[in-house]
């Protein structure tokens, strides 16, 4: 940034729920909100694109008719302060689908893609916000050196409000829950 760049005042300043709901969608593209915060998110790769949508793809095709998996669209974490989070796949209740903001509530699973860039907060600190908003599954895929993606799965430990390690899967990923799906991660 030079001199002559200043930043736009709402990149300094928390700013409310009722704020972000009058901003246009090109205005909310690519930003996340972390306790009433602007957090910009670097547009992702071709890869982690093609990840998130296979992912999405087998997961809606599994989960049937009561549930949806989609990508690229907030959950509001919490209002006070304000923190939406945009996962790169959620499976969501699907009579919700036109509901606004989707709440955790309404999600039973989110995935992350880790990319470049993204480690310690796919890692470490959206573990713990979609942990305490009460998601029931969070899923972190890496993107191994061998090209077949590892993913690690945890289940919410409703009691502490944390999540429980689950299985790690390469190659194939089989579970029975939150609902039986298999995926062969080597398509990917």
């Amino acid at each position: 940034m030079t001199a002559d760049m200043v930043a736009p005042a709402w990149m300094h300043e928390q700013i409310t729920a009722e704020e972000y709901e009058s901003w246009s969608e090109e205005q909310c593209a690519g930003i996340e909100i972390v306790d009433g915060m602007v957090v910009l998110s670097p547009s992702a790769s071709k890869r982690h694109n093609r990840v998130a949508r296979i992912l999405a793809n087998a997961l809606d095709a599994a989960a049937g008719p009561e549930w949806n998996a989609d990508t690229d669209f907030d959950v509001r974490l919490q209002d006070v302060p304000l923190t939406n989070r945009c996962p790169d796949v959620v499976v969501y209740r699907a009579d919700t689908i036109d509901i606004t903001p989707t709440r955790p509530e309404h999600v039973l699973l989110v995935a992350e893609v880790v990319s470049p860039g993204s480690e310690t907060t796919d890692r470490i600190v959206k573990v713990d916000q979609y942990a305490k908003a009460g998601i029931g599954f969070y899923w972190r895929i890496e993107q191994a050196a061998t090209g077949v993606p590892l993913v690690y799965t945890y289940v919410l430990d409703p009691a502490t409000q944390t999540y429980r390690d689950g299985d790690v899967f390469t190659g194939v990923l089989k579970v029975a829950a939150p609902f039986p799906v298999e995926i062969d991660l080597g398509q990917i």
